[in-house]
């Protein structure tokens, strides 16, 4: 008795051959097909339409309400920096880092991670430190007799008058500080 030959009426008995291939077969598989229990397979009973609603999508940046609240940080800082009644002649421009840290926390909490923020963080705490420095030099000038070009003219006067080189080592603390309590505040959220 003889097999029967593959493609006739009836199969082969003969054990199947390997057959070699010079190019990989093509699978019966969908693109982007992960056999089960392979890293990135799907889990089964995984909705992911069910799980995205769920989860939250991060925390909400108000980056115009942040600006405003470090602006008015600004102006209450240097306000109050330049109208403390004790000041004394150096010892007060140590709060270089209290106005950078009041403008920076505003600004890193409700405007979150930025590229800009941290700079203009930087140039608040700088401002809110001149203007503490305008306004204790007006106030110092109020009192005394307001020359003949007006009180604003003579308090830019002496207050460019009265700067010294400690006064650049204030001002670079609140340039630093306000960049990096920005920064600081922005990674906390």
């Amino acid at each position: 008795m003889t097999a029967p030959a593959p493609g006739t009426d009836g199969q082969s008995v003969r054990p199947r051959t390997a057959e070699h291939f010079s190019v990989a077969p093509v699978l019966d598989a969908p693109e982007g097909y992960v056999a089960p229990g392979m890293p990135g397979a799907p889990v089964t009973g995984y909705d992911p339409s069910v799980h995205a609603a769920v989860t939250p999508a991060g925390p909400r940046r108000r980056t115009a309400l942040a600006i405003a609240a470090a602006l008015l940080a600004m102006l209450l800082g240097g306000l109050g920096y330049g109208c403390a009644p004790l000041r004394a002649a150096d010892s007060l421009g140590w709060l270089a880092i209290a106005l950078a840290a009041l403008v920076a926390w505003p600004l890193g909490r409700l405007g979150g991670r930025s590229r800009v923020l941290p700079l203009l963080g930087a140039v608040l705490a700088a401002g809110a430190l001149a203007l503490g420095q305008l306004a204790e030099t007006f106030r110092r000038i109020r009192g005394a007799e307001p020359g003949p070009h007006g009180l604003v003219h003579d308090t830019l006067t002496h207050w460019r008058a009265g700067l010294h080189p400690l006064d650049l080592a204030f001002y670079g603390i609140a340039l630093i500080g306000g960049f990096l309590l920005t920064r600081r505040a922005a990674t906390r959220n």
